[in-house]
């Protein structure tokens, strides 16, 4: 009784508050299903305002899932340009070329098919199988985890860790509007329970936030280490131009066109040019000027006026930005 009282005060006040996104629209359920495929992908460590307009363009160039299975990979990239983390859209086409292939083009409803996909894990497919398929399910995006973590006042470690929460949530109980539900707990955590400053006077359950009778919205979070790492960076340029190759050996930005790059294991001395947080790693940079005598595997030569021609991520823009402002 009492998490029917909470899931209907939250709901209520979605009802009322909640923002007009593309993916949320009306539409068929197969649509559904596609738009909630796509626009999880892309919400992956990514904010929703940053996401709508990629969203939008996504869906205008490729409207349903058998679009996306044959679509060319270099417009693919293109159309993904500027959201980072490109593994994830080449999942999401592998993703849509398994489901047209085994599971008749319809995406799988239930969590062990959805986890087999690439790039879908644990917390996409719960928001998928919630949101798409109206499962009673709570997926635990970091605003849910806010919420949580100040509604039952979660603050020593041993209370903040994964699994505790998924048994914890049980506390928001569930509702016949599952696909509503669990887009509304997000939207509190969005609009509401910021990470700083919350909005507690309009807050629909503040009333029982043991955080909110405490005055204290401080959250306890895991202290993540990156690791520092040591890149040195070649430049070759000729007639203006920069020579760029293709990723074959890092891990990140795999397969994608950056400047030639080598690791170098803990140098005595290295003064860096530029600094990257990318992933769980600190990225220090030092820029060296070269002559390229002979051509290098996967190479090939970019205008850097004319940046807008060519599919790069936003990493090798900036340090062509730079080299640039600093020539």
């Amino acid at each position: 009784m009492k998490e029917l009282i909470i899931t209907n005060k939250i709901l209520n006040w979605y009802d009322i508050h909640k923002r007009t996104l593309p993916w949320r629209k009306k539409t068929s359920l197969k649509k559904k299903q596609y738009y909630t495929l796509v626009s999880e992908f892309m919400l992956q460590q990514t904010q929703v305002a940053t996401v709508i307009p990629y969203f939008n363009r996504f869906i205008k160039h490729i409207p349903k899932l058998e679009a996306l299975a044959r679509y060319d990979d270099q417009k693919l990239i293109k159309l993904w340009e500027g959201l980072g983390y490109y593994s994830r859209v080449k999942n999401l086409k592998k993703t849509a070329q398994i489901v047209i292939k085994d599971f008749n083009k319809n995406l799988p409803n239930n969590l062990l098919d959805l986890k087999s996909l690439p790039g879908i894990g644990d917390y996409t497919a719960s928001a998928i199988m919630a949101i798409a398929f109206n499962e009673p399910i709570i997926p635990l995006d970091g605003n849910i985890e806010r919420v949580l973590k100040r509604y039952l006042y979660l603050k020593n470690e041993n209370e903040i860790y994964k699994d505790y929460l998924i048994k914890q949530k049980k506390v928001f109980g569930t509702s016949l509007r599952a696909s509503d539900y669990a887009q509304a707990l997000m939207e509190l955590g969005a609009l509401i329970c910021k990470p700083i400053n919350p909005y507690c006077e309009r807050c629909p359950v503040s009333g029982k936030c043991k955080s909110f009778k405490k005055k204290d919205f401080v959250l306890t979070k895991f202290k993540k280490n990156k690791k520092e790492k040591y890149y040195l960076l070649k430049v070759y340029k000729k007639n203006k131009k920069y020579l760029l190759v293709k990723n074959k050996n890092f891990n990140f930005l795999k397969n994608l066109d950056i400047f030639p790059m080598q690791e170098i294991i803990k140098p005595k001395k290295f003064d860096h040019n530029l600094n990257f947080k990318m992933s769980n790693m600190n990225m220090n940079i030092k820029i060296q000027t070269d002559k390229a005598n002979k051509p290098l595997p996967f190479s090939y030569w970019i205008d850097p006026k004319k940046l807008k021609k060519y599919t790069l991520p936003t990493f090798t823009k900036k340090i062509v930005s730079y080299l640039e402002n600093h020539s």
